[in-house]
């Protein structure tokens, strides 16, 4: 514009509101230039690991140079309380839903739901059916919907369709596969093009709770599977490393409880108090869960309810508030919780575990571990306690989507963040930040090419009216005549 008015292609008048027009033309430029460098970055990226069944202590019985190396240059949480019942499928779902077990309905590993008149069990196919799962919405659909995209290694639930999605990539459940495959199939997500790579991930390892029912927790034996998972773990890390993620991905170990050694001189035979004919056995030890025959549930509640010391019997309606398990179809009318070390069976012709879990979640026994480290978490940090469901909350902000309702809280974990900068008043002033001095520099620079151009305009006319010295006074007191104009 300002070449073609000095070539003298545009009018004065239409050049001047050009050059008035300008500042606004560039402060708006400068405005939206402003706002597109604040725009939204590439989402964090995370990734959810679970070793089933490693308790809490088990990172300093034997060394763990990897769980060591992650607290040194991330986060531990010391004690972590889980949900009730401390079991496998409870508690994943849990963790990647905020929500108890009694809100989620995934309430047991072996359940029966009267409504649908259907059972439950892990070791069923009855676990692909998405019913079970709906009455809430995992993290990988979430993030789904919030237009990331999620990876899942076996982890439970997440080879089920539930509201209608499955993650964007997972392996259905096969416990033969190995850790290392899992780990070279979330590398490969993780590290596809942009478009087409994971942002969160989950990963499931069946150890050390195989090892852990089989030989007890107080094995010597169980030495060497815990030294196994932190090379395991060690694995997962290099790997990381090598595809140059590491750094960029915030990583979280956990699990999703622990352990308690059981002894066959500690067993409850129900058989000794009531009889099978009165009852449908639906769950196991350690929350044995029956479903009375129809009329026969005060009748059994009666039969058990003080006949031994090293077991609690409850009506569904007097389980304990604090363990958040009465409101749901499928926790059954009674339930016989075994004191800790112990065991109910029907009799003892049953199979029996040296190490088992499912108890009170306020024992130190049931507490899993939890590490972390990342660009989101603080460095060499050490928390005394959480809650599993703050995990949830804690995951939707790395990970920048809105939380659903859940049971967790941000605020209680929010310390294993890095503190996020603070403003020095509470004034909202956005247009500060984003502006800066654009509009300053733009009035600044318009004024002084339309004063320029004044000048310029002024000049040129002068010139073009006074063709010389001589005539000048003499002009300027006559009106200019035509032959003047094109001197």
């Amino acid at each position: 514009m300002l070449s073609c008015l000095l070539r003298g292609g545009c009018s004065p008048r239409l050049c001047l509101w050009a050059l008035l027009l300008l500042p606004l033309v560039s402060l708006h430029t400068l405005n939206q230039h402003g706002r597109r460098s604040h725009g939204v970055n590439e989402r964090p990226k995370l990734l959810l690991v679970s070793f089933d069944g490693f308790r809490w202590d088990y990172i300093n019985r034997v060394p763990t140079p990897n769980f060591h190396n992650i607290m040194d240059n991330g986060v531990i949480v010391e004690h972590v309380e889980n949900v009730y019942i401390t079991k496998t499928y409870p508690n994943h779902y849990s963790l990647v839903t905020g929500l108890y077990a009694e809100t989620h309905g995934i309430v047991a590993n072996e359940m029966y739901d009267p409504v649908l008149n259907r059972s439950f069990s892990m070791e069923t196919d009855s676990v692909y059916e998405s019913r079970w799962w709906e009455a809430a919405v995992p993290l990988w659909v979430s993030i789904q919907k919030a237009g990331g995209r999620s990876g899942a290694a076996m982890w439970p639930g997440s080879d089920v369709k539930i509201h209608g999605m499955f993650p964007n990539k997972y392996l259905l459940y096969n416990a033969s596969v190995s850790f290392e495959t899992r780990v070279e199939r979330l590398i490969e997500w993780f590290s596809a093009p942009k478009e087409a790579a994971v942002d969160f991930g989950v990963l499931y390892w069946e150890e050390p709770d195989e090892s852990g029912h089989n030989l007890g927790p107080e094995s010597p034996l169980m030495d060497v599977v815990i030294a196994g998972i932190d090379e395991k773990l060690g694995f997962l890390m290099n790997e990381l490393k090598k595809a140059r993620l590491y750094e960029n991905v915030n990583l979280i170990v956990t699990s999703d409880h622990g352990m308690t050694q059981l002894s066959s001189d500690k067993i409850i035979e129900l058989d000794e108090y009531v009889s099978r004919d009165l009852y449908t056995w639906v769950d196991k030890s350690p929350v044995v869960a029956l479903l009375p025959k129809e009329g026969k549930l005060d009748e059994i509640y009666q039969k058990l309810v003080d006949v031994n010391p090293n077991m609690v019997v409850y009506k569904k309606e007097d389980v304990p508030e604090h363990f958040h398990y009465q409101h749901n179809v499928r926790i059954m009318p009674i339930l016989i919780a075994a004191k800790e070390g112990w065991t109910i069976m029907q009799n003892r012709t049953g199979p029996f575990m040296l190490g088992n879990h499912g108890f009170d979640n306020n024992l130190i026994s049931m507490q899993p571990v939890f590490v972390a480290r990342g660009p989101a978490f603080r460095k060499h940090y050490i928390k005394t306690s959480m809650r599993s469901v703050d995990l949830y909350p804690l995951m939707c902000h790395i990970l920048s989507i809105p939380p659903l309702p859940n049971n967790g809280s941000l605020l209680n974990v929010q310390d294993l963040l890095y503190p996020e900068p603070t403003v020095s008043t509470p004034s909202p002033a956005p247009r500060v930040y984003v502006y800066s001095y654009a509009p300053v520099v733009g009035s600044f620079l318009g004024v002084a090419m339309v004063l320029g151009f004044l000048c310029f305009y002024i000049r040129q006319v002068t010139v073009k009216q006074l063709p010389s010295l001589k005539h000048r006074s003499r002009e300027m007191s006559q009106p200019l005549l035509q032959e003047d104009l094109h001197l």
